[in-house]
Parts: C-alpha cells; sequence; structure tokens
C-alpha cells in the first residue's frame, strides 16, 4: 500500500516538494496536490512584467501546468481550497468543484503561501484595491487599468510597489506612490534609496514618502475614488497595494500551529512543522533562519521557495536534507535604475550586535573608456571587529545589479573584505574595469578599516 502525501498549496514550494518526492519514490507514493487556483508552477514575481508588457501573456507565467504534473503521476485538483486540518486524525477537509471532501494523508506539506497586507483603515475593502500576488490578482489589475483609468496610486514603495510604479507609467498612467518610509526600497539604506526616488521622479512617477495612509474614499457604488493619508487625500482611479505580505497561515492556525514572524509557520532546517504529526511547511508561509545573524527572518521569495520544496521532498523520499538558511539577495529595477542587495544593512548590522563600518563607491559596470560603460553605485558593510562582510546594495544602470551574486557568495563563505578584495574575478575592458567594481568597494573598506591588528 503506497504511503499518501497531501500537499496544501501548488506553486513553487508545492510543486517542487511533491515533484521531487514522486520521481525519488515513483509508485511507493501518492502524491495528492489541492490548489485553489487554476494554475500550478506560476511565477507571481513575473506580473508587472505581464501588466507592463513585456510578458504576453498568462500562460507564458505557468512553468508546468496542472496536465503536466498529472502525466508525471501526481492528482492536481485545482479549485480545491483545504478549509480543515484534523492533525491528529491525519486528514484534510477541503472545499473542491464536487462539494466537501476529506482526504486522509500519511504525510502533510504545507505550502500555502503568501497574502497581501491590505491596510487596517477605513475604506480598505472598497472595490478598485487590488493585491498583486496570484494570476487572478494580475488579471484584476489588466482589466482595471484596461478601462477608463488615468490615476493610479500605489501604496507602499517596496519591491512590488516600484515594479508595479514601472508597469503603471509605461501603460501612460499618471502614477502616484506613497510610502510610509523617508525613501523607497526601505530594505536599502536611506541614502541609496535618495537615488531611487531621484530616478523614480525622472521618470515621471510622483513619489510621497514619509506619508500614512488612514484611510480610502469610495463612490455610491463601493469603487474606491481617492487614498486618504496624513498628508492630504489624493484621487485615485486604481490602487495596487504594494504594502509586503504576510504568511498565508488561517488553516495552519485553526490546527493549533504556533506561527512566527508575520504569520509564517516556524520550522526546523528539514522544514518540519510537527514531526509526530508529520507535518511539513515550505515557501513563502515559512520562516527561515538568517545565516550572518542566526536569528529567524521572513523573506518570501520565489528562490527560497523552490528549494524547500525540493529540501522537503527529498526528506519525505528518505534522505536526510537541510536548509542552509537565507541572506535576503534580491534584486529588481524600476524602468531603467537597477537595485540589488543582499545580507544586512547598516542599521540591520548594528541591531544584530556587529560594529558595522559602511563604505560607498562610484563606479562603471565596464572599463570606463568603454562605450558600454554605464554608472552605479555600490555600498558594504562590514563588521569592524572581524572585518567580516556583512551586506552590499547596489544602485545602478544595465549591468550593475548581477554583481550582487558575488557579494553573496562572499557572505554565504564569511568572507573578510580584504579576501573580498583579493578574490580572483573576470576582467575585460567591456565587462569590467581591472578592479571590478566588487574589489574596488572591498578595497575602500579595507582603507577605511585600516590595518590589521
Amino acid at each position: 500500500m503506497p504511503r499518501r502525501l497531501v500537499v496544501v498549496g501548488g506553486d513553487a514550494a508545492g510543486m517542487s516538494a511533491a515533484s521531487t518526492a514522486k520521481r525519488a519514490l515513483g509508485d511507493a507514493l501518492e502524491v495528492l496536490v489541492l490548489e485553489r487556483q487554476p494554475w500550478t508552477s506560476y511565477s507571481a514575481c513575473g506580473i508587472p512584467y505581464w501588466v507592463a508588457g513585456d510578458v504576453a501573456s498568462l500562460d507564458d507565467l505557468v512553468a508546468r501546468t496542472p496536465e503536466e504534473h498529472r502525466a508525471n503521476g501526481i492528482d492536481v485538483r485545482t479549485g480545491s481550497t483545504a478549509t480543515e486540518l484534523d492533525l491528529d486524525a491525519g486528514k484534510v477537509v477541503a472545499r473542491t468543484p464536487e462539494g466537501t471532501q476529506t482526504f486522509g494523508y500519511d504525510e502533510l506539506l504545507l505550502a500555502t503561501g503568501a497574502e497581501p497586507i491590505r491596510p487596517d483603515v477605513p475604506g480598505a475593502q472598497a472595490r478598485g484595491i487590488h493585491g498583486v500576488q496570484t494570476l487572478a490578482d494580475g488579471r484584476r489589475v489588466l482589466d482595471a487599468l484596461g478601462g477608463d483609468a488615468k490615476r493610479v496610486v500605489i501604496v507602499g514603495a517596496g519591491y512590488i510597489g516600484i515594479e508595479m510604479a514601472e508597469a503603471c507609467v509605461r501603460r501612460g498612467l499618471e502614477t502616484v506612490v506613497v510610502g510610509k518610509h523617508p525613501t523607497p526600497m526601505p530594505t536599502v539604506d536611506g541614502d541609496l534609496g535618495d537615488l531611487i526616488a531621484e530616478e523614480m521622479r525622472s521618470d515621471g512617477i510622483d513619489v510621497r514618502s514619509s506619508v500614512t495612509v488612514t484611510g480610502f474614499e469610495d463612490d455610491l457604488d463601493g469603487q474606491v475614488r481617492a487614498v486618504v493619508t496624513d498628508h492630504g487625500t489624493i484621487e485615485a482611479d486604481v490602487v495596487i497595494l504594494g504594502t509586503g505580505v504576510r504568511g498565508r497561515t488561517e488553516l495552519a492556525a485553526g490546527a493549533g500551529l504556533p506561527l512566527g514572524i508575520k504569520g509564517a509557520l516556524p520550522v526546523d532546517d528539514r522544514g518540519r512543522v510537527d514531526e509526530d504529526r508529520h507535518v511539513w511547511a515550505a515557501g513563502d508561509c515559512v520562516e527561515s533562519r538568517h545565516r550572518i545573524t542566526g536569528r529567524a527572518t521572513y523573506v518570501p521569495l520565489g528562490t527560497h521557495a523552490n528549494k524547500q520544496g525540493w529540501v522537503v521532498g527529498r526528506n519525505l523520499a528518505g534522505f536526510d536534507v537541510t536548509f542552509p538558511g537565507v541572506l535576503g539577495t534580491a534584486m529588481t529595477k524600476v524602468v531603467t535604475l537597477e537595485i540589488a542587495r543582499t545580507g544586512l544593512g547598516e542599521r540591520e548590522a548594528a541591531d544584530a550586535g556587529f560594529d558595522p563600518l559602511s563604505v560607498r563607491i562610484d563606479a562603471t559596470t565596464s572599463a570606463g573608456y568603454m562605450p558600454n560603460a554605464r554608472s552605479m553605485t555600490m555600498k558594504v558593510v562590514a563588521d569592524r571587529l572581524t572585518r567580516r562582510l556583512l551586506g552590499a546594495q547596489i544602485v545602478g544602470r544595465e549591468g550593475a545589479a548581477v554583481r550582487i551574486d558575488s557579494f553573496a557568495l562572499a557572505l554565504w563563505n564569511e568572507m573578510t573584505v580584504d579576501e573580498l578584495m583579493m578574490t580572483d574575478l573576470g576582467y575585460a575592458p567591456p565587462f569590467a574595469s581591472v578592479w571590478d567594481p566588487v574589489q574596488q568597494v572591498a578595497r575602500a573598506a579595507v582603507s577605511k578599516l585600516g590595518p590589521r591588528a
């Protein structure tokens, strides 16, 4: 008799685990996936580029369809929402196209993802206020922008906020971004955030920082018509929320499972929530361990979700694999400006107990005399005592952001800025100066730190 794995959630983490376990165990494992959406294995990160017109259709964002998963022996039930867990009895109750059904399991994986944080203010449930988390959300945003909309107000200036701002301004819409922090992209330090704000404004985006949303106004039909802030009221035809996400863990909480940061599920490094009751979790609904601070953190990214799903899948197949933690490495762009970061910023480093030193340089993406040279600003944070690299941030033109991966690898291996400065990086004038900017900023940190004691 095969064991049964029930997976709640059929996107990155869920399908990565399901596919990995099924591939390893074959007929010895029955895999049932309950997914509330019509799609599986899709890229929510691609939605802003679909809205902008860079991606032609919704189908282009689907990496593997339910039919393709079924052909690989996975029983995918789309349009099915898990509504209750009985962890002691090993059962999941779900609302399906056939009605309410109960499914028994030997192993349970919760891969329920994240949900947009909706401001807890008057009017927040008005029509025309959109989150951007699923393909259905993207379709609703496209429908809203494709009508008579002229002005879009985006609440939140993080990754989703600035990416959707680019999409809207490229569609010719009057675009306002409202953020509660002093600068956009609060995951980078304020001095680089100022550069981002300057660029957004030059691209025609109305950036309003240090502004708190206090409510929304709607018309007689319940359609949003304005965003109310502590700095006045902003008229809006459409509102897009970029206020971050939290773990979609209401189902888990209802079953009595503990919740952590932003409602996410604490898991061990193998992906287990409750070993005795055979409960696992992965993806945007779980906490991760930060490799530098050692603390729990919440970093909902597709990169982590796929790896966490693979880890759970391997462990379900009888292997012993661990998820090694995260650095918070991420990159994005707004129009022609690329933005990237990894590790800790200055304040984060200080809060974690380090004595941070920061250095910032201006550089170019190739040798300065080359016609393709583009400007960029780099910043690193190091620990004064150990000289260990703690974090890096980049803002620049085409070719800048990918250099964050060099910093991420250095952080992963706990390198000092001295070691990073002397790393054997590639050189050719079309791609880098003789001292790559990664080495330049490390060298600047070494100079500021002074000779080793």
